[in-house]
């Protein structure tokens, strides 16, 4: 008679090399993160993070949980666009930039544009650029990854002059109302 073999261990229930007890959660790190979290290859990196988010973009460490938004005013419609997600520093800056120029040069086209969402989109891309300037410089990015470019700053690029228009145009209409009332 021979003794029955000792029961396979549960795969799904053992700790894997990133601290949970399923392989598949959604706190694994994204595709291409080094083995067991260990710090970069160069001696300049930071250490990785366990459990801190990457980049959405290029997967580098350390990165911040931001929104960027932008505003369109089409005269009697608008339009609304969002981009999430955790950035490193260098990656969210030039989301920022791209976001905040959008709105700086298209966001200020209908009267509730002008008075109410373009301001307030702005106001909440500062917070969120804020959040992303306490960072430090990121790690390398991951294989895979892309590190996009931060650009030129807001001021420096010319669709953000665009608002000029509607804006002088508004004080205009303001000083009118104002000297013949």
């Amino acid at each position: 008679m021979t003794t029955p073999a000792a029961p396979q261990p549960n795969p799904y229930g053992t700790a894997n090399p990133y601290g949970t007890t399923n392989p598949y959660g959604p706190t694994n790190p994204p595709h291409g993160a080094p083995a067991g979290m260990q710090a970069p290859a160069h001696p300049g990196a930071p250490a990785w993070e366990h459990g801190a988010p990457f980049c959405r973009s290029c997967g580098a460490q350390p990165a911040a949980k931001v929104t960027f938004r932008a505003h369109q005013g089409l005269l009697i419609m608008m339009r609304f666009q969002k981009v999430e997600g955790p950035f490193c520093k260098s990656c969210g800056t030039s989301v920022a930039r791209q976001m905040t120029t959008a709105t700086m040069g298209l966001g200020w086209w209908s009267p509730f544009s002008l008075v109410f969402f373009s301001p307030f989109t702005l106001i909440w891309n500062l917070v969120a650029g804020r959040k992303l300037a306490a960072l430090t410089p990121p790690g390398p990015a991951l294989p895979g990854g892309t590190r996009l470019p931060e650009g030129k700053p807001v001021h420096q690029r010319p669709m953000a002059y665009l608002a000029i228009a509607p804006l002088i145009w508004a004080g205009w209409v303001i000083t009118n109302i104002i000297t013949h009332a």
